[in-house]
């Protein structure tokens, strides 16, 4: 059976409240369901890597622009990049991305923040590259910020938006491979050099939600797959840690689409996995559907459904199904580097426990981790809230400043 913990259901008002804050973001993100340029499809629907490609090592580039709003200049280059990553099984894929350089007189080595976006949905226009130039990707006003304080951002679509086959949502190894290969990629670009990016380049990584997941794997990664990146920090929020105990609280809540889409993920990297077989026909319609449309049109489809509602026989029940989300909880290895840690005291999506218990869990096993709660914040508060103070964090690492762990 799922697990069921002791949380009491969410009380109507607000419930209602979580609920008008999900819409209001979803309105946001609906404008990013438009398709990407003819440029960019073109790019990524044919990018093969040669067998000899090394994770990082860049498949295409291609110019592109950066506008955190429709038409909003900004003083940057930027190049949509296609490059080598591997899978969660370990097997050579191709991932796609962006780099975003500002234009500036910055001297010594630039640094660099992997930058993780939060969950978008399935389709390939949901991709953050798709919407960069169009100023409709959500995070850009965060990314933004990282960019005016002089740093290049490269920023990862993840495994299968924008690139051919299904987006393999919330499996973490393969969305933190994703994120170290966007360093790599961005270091080894043929502008790299006239853009102030080395390998003496500090880098930061940081994600929220999704780019939480993501960037916590890639933390956790680093010391044995990226090695050579100079990582100075990890900042880190609103972590879905433990993805049964996400998926057994948003179920029958505002989250409840999230739970199909995930699966839908994980069935993408697992195919032994055989979602279809579980499913009833109400469930694979909305399988089909959100495979088509952004997070936006998805949550709300999904609002308040149970896996019951959609499913002949709960996936998440099986052992086989067990055994996968469980590898891609967080917290079962000590990053190398600090981390900043942070989350909403009211998450409605993530509760706030679980991103307790991940810095529990990174304390026991030695980690440098600085917590940050925001007690009076839920989770799409939280992300815009705290994204300030996790970029002043990053800055003091870039500064060589040493990290003060709150641990004890």
């Amino acid at each position: 059976m799922l697990r069921h913990t002791s949380r009491t259901h969410i009380p109507a008002r607000r419930r209602l409240a979580a609920v008008i804050t999900t819409l209001a973001a979803a309105l946001a993100l609906s404008t990013t369901t438009s398709t990407a340029t003819a440029t960019t499809t073109s790019t990524t629907s044919t990018a093969t890597a040669s067998p000899t490609a090394a994770p990082g090592d860049i498949v295409t580039s291609t110019p592109t622009s950066f506008h955190p709003l429709p038409n909003q200049p900004t003083h940057t280059n930027a190049w949509h990049l296609t490059y080598r990553s591997t899978t969660a099984k370990g097997a050579p894929n191709v991932v796609s991305g962006t780099l975003i350089v500002p234009k500036d007189a910055h001297t010594g080595p630039r640094p660099l923040v992997t930058y993780a976006v939060g969950t978008v949905g399935l389709a390939d226009q949901c991709a953050p590259s798709a919407g960069f130039p169009k100023g409709t990707t959500v995070e850009a006003n965060l990314i933004n910020q990282a960019v005016q304080r002089g740093w290049a951002v490269a920023v990862t679509d993840y495994e299968g938006l924008g690139t051919p086959g299904d987006h393999t949502y919330t499996v973490g190894r393969a969305e933190g491979h994703a994120a170290l290969d966007a360093a790599r990629a961005a270091l080894r670009h043929p502008e790299a050099g006239r853009s102030g990016l080395s390998d003496r380049s500090p880098i930061g990584i940081m994600g929220y939600s999704q780019g939480g997941q993501a960037s916590s794997w890639a933390a956790e990664l680093h010391d044995s797959y990226a090695p050579e990146l100079n990582v100075k920090g990890t900042a880190t929020g609103g972590v879905p840690a433990d993805l049964l105990e996400v998926a057994d609280f948003n179920d029958g809540n505002i989250g409840a689409g999230l739970i199909l889409m995930a699966a839908t993920g994980q069935h993408a990297a697992f195919p032994e996995l055989e979602l279809d077989k579980y499913l009833n026909a109400k469930g694979r319609t909305y399988v089909d559907f959100m495979k088509k449309n952004c997070v936006a049109v998805d949550t709300v489809a999904g609002l308040f459904q149970r896996i019951s509602d959609v499913t002949v026989t709960n996936p998440l029940d099986q052992p086989d199904w067990q055994q996968r989300l469980t590898e891609s909880n967080v917290g079962t290895h000590a990053p190398d580097h600090p981390v900043y840690l942070y989350h909403g005291g009211l998450d409605e999506l993530i509760p706030y426990s679980v991103g307790r218990q991940l810095r529990a869990d990174w304390c026991a096993r030695g980690a440098n981790v600085q917590w940050r709660s925001h007690p009076l914040l839920g989770h799409i508060g939280a992300v815009t809230v705290g994204a300030f103070p996790a970029m002043d964090w990053l800055g003091e690492r870039f500064a060589g400043r040493p990290a003060q762990s709150n641990c004890s």
